[in-house]
């Protein structure tokens, strides 16, 4: 589907994922994080740009393996991204849905 997001035209899947993570940008990520009544901050953005790191480098993507990362521990993602942390910063950096999401 496609949905215009920080005035471009994004392709979407169902599931509200950006198909193709290179359309991703720091507005489309503010307008899908607004989208999960999110605010941005400096600690969203560590997170995410953790992420994106990771899927340019095809690593599986885990809570686990962010919170041994120290860029944030396991309680922190849940405050920082309520409810399905790794789904939403997923969804917000612009990255597809891990596998380890169900």
């Amino acid at each position: 589907m496609e949905k215009i997001i920080a005035g471009k035209i994004i392709n979407m899947t169902e599931d509200g994922y950006l198909i193709k993570s290179s359309e991703w940008t720091i507005d489309v990520a503010r307008e899908l994080a607004h989208e999960e009544g999110l605010l941005l901050l400096p600690e969203h953005f560590r997170v995410i740009e953790f992420l994106r790191h990771l899927h340019t480098s095809n690593q599986n993507i885990t809570l686990r393996q962010i919170s041994k990362s120290n860029v944030a521990d396991i309680k922190t993602l849940y405050e920082l991204f309520p409810g399905a942390p790794l789904k939403k910063a997923a969804r917000i950096a612009g990255i597809p849905k891990p596998t380890s999401c169900v």
